[in-house]
């Protein structure tokens, strides 16, 4: 079983270019630039967050593991 800690980092990855992606549409679109190929990349990558962070509830919680 894969664990939670491999998804918290997708999910951290997706959230950062979400992130991003949101930034460059709004900037696209009061600029009056092209902004439906932004608007369309938010789009996968906020269902692709979505369907990490759906997942992600199904696993058990993580346990924290200190290396001292």
């Amino acid at each position: 079983m894969k664990s939670a800690e491999d998804f918290d980092l997708v999910i951290g990855f997706l959230a950062f270019w979400a992130l991003v992606l949101l930034v460059i549409t709004v900037a696209a679109e009061l600029t009056a630039q092209p902004a439906l190929g932004w608007a369309l990349g938010l789009l996968a990558v906020v269902l692709a967050l979505w369907g990490m962070l759906r997942l992600r509830r199904r696993l058990p919680a993580r346990t924290s593991r200190r290396i001292s």
